[in-house]
């Protein structure tokens, strides 16, 4: 593991670049293509920026992979995640970078552009916005709880991932104050971990998406897990945080939603 003074090295020079990645998505257009120019010429400026900056470590990006092997530290990008919020003109996107040492991730962060909100963790020293500490809702009851689930899939095999999230909506609706379908991870997880959101579902678990977002939310308080209830890594089927007060409730629905997808017709899995 690196030292304090070299992940405080490392977290500026994430700050900086993410930084200027926003500024950059700020002022472009989006032109409704999923997989937009945007996207492509901000993950090169990340990408082209780091290496400058740590040329000792690795680089994985969503849109052009990188060179993941060979080096112990590893910088993970999502250069907009919520790409098609951004491209129908939404505010609700975000810049999402983080830093891993195998398994762990030891530096995070995450920066809203047009919401204007920098979150920020390094492991084992607490998650910020904006310079101030993070912790989770002390919500105790899912009627009290406001719960975002992930966007619906798309693509091959939609039909039947959709159906078990048509069934946890209908079952967080009925059970939880309100449901949140915001369409970024990665702020899904920084919201949760500022206590906006009580808990988040993600249906997955992309290491670019969720990595940095996962980091803030378990140094501000929330536990983060598998579909399971066990602790989530970066083999993890789904990205489930929630604020320590609901966690059993939120997975007992969690779990019994997949019993019930167990037993459908057709269908034995998520």
């Amino acid at each position: 593991m690196i030292s304090e003074e070299d992940q405080r090295h490392y977290l500026a020079v994430a700050r900086s670049a993410v930084s200027e990645a926003a500024e950059h998505v700020r002022t472009q257009k989006g032109d409704r293509d999923p997989a937009s120019e945007v996207d492509l010429a901000v993950e090169r400026f990340v990408r082209d920026f780091l290496h400058n900056k740590t040329p000792e470590t690795g680089f994985l990006g969503e849109e052009e992979g990188g060179q993941p092997t060979g080096h112990r530290l590893l910088w993970m990008l999502d250069p907009i995640d919520g790409t098609v919020n951004f491209l129908h003109g939404l505010p609700l996107c975000a810049v999402s970078l983080s830093l891993c040492d195998a398994n762990t991730v030891l530096v995070a962060v995450v920066d809203l552009p047009f919401i204007g909100t920098q979150y920020t963790a390094l492991l084992g020293q607490g998650a910020y916005a904006d310079g101030k500490r993070l912790r989770v809702s002390q919500t105790s009851t899912l009627a009290n709880a406001l719960i975002s689930i992930d966007q619906y899939a798309f693509g091959e095999d939609a039909e039947r991932k959709n159906r078990w999230r048509l069934r946890l909506t209908e079952r967080l609706a009925h059970d939880a104050q309100r449901v949140r379908m915001l369409g970024a991870s990665a702020i899904d997880l920084a919201w949760t971990a500022e206590g906006r959101l009580d808990a988040c579902i993600m249906l997955g678990n992309k290491p670019w998406d969720t990595s940095a977002g996962v980091l803030i939310a378990r140094e501000a308080g929330a536990r983060v897990l598998d579909q399971d209830g066990s602790e989530h890594s970066p083999q993890s089927l789904f990205t489930i945080a929630v604020t320590p007060t609901l966690e059993a409730d939120l997975m007992a629905a969690v779990q019994a939603t997949l019993a019930e997808q167990r037993t459908a017709p057709d269908t034995n899995e998520p």
